[in-house]
């Protein structure tokens, strides 16, 4: 019972391992002149009002205070299979010896023949323990 627990346990840790190894996030963050205005995970950050437009960046040489940063943190793209044919000939022989050596650790066990199966005790004419006052607390 307790290896159940413990094996489901080990699988759902091992799913999010690999859920959250190949999770890609994206990190959006605006910045008023050195102060963090909006932090955004998976979507664009709200700006403060601040940016100038493009027309008026236009009319004007004056540099915006505002700047956004974008971190992008990647995770892994592809996850490899290899296959028993990668395997360097020496790691298969050693691959084909254990695995048959623990298929054969654990054979089966023989019917036992119990030679007593089909005894009947004898029949009491009278209770032994009562005669002998021997009680069982």
């Amino acid at each position: 019972m307790k290896f159940s627990y413990t094996h489901k346990a080990f699988s759902i840790a091992l799913s999010v391992l690999v859920l959250f190894s190949t999770l890609s996030l994206t990190i959006d963050k605006h910045f008023c002149g050195d102060v963090l205005v909006d932090v955004a995970i998976f979507s664009e950050s709200e700006k403060c009002g601040m940016d100038i437009s493009k027309k008026e960046a236009t009319d004007m040489v004056k540099k915006s205070c505002c700047k956004n940063e974008i971190d992008v943190i990647e995770g892994i793209s592809d996850l490899t299979f290899n296959s028993f044919e990668d395997l360097d000939v020496i790691k298969q022989q050693v691959l084909i010896a254990y695995s048959y050596s623990y298929i054969n650790l654990f054979e089966g066990l023989p019917n036992l023949v119990i030679p007593h199966s089909n005894y009947l005790p004898p029949t009491l004419v009278k209770d032994i323990q009562l005669l002998d006052e021997v009680y069982l607390i």
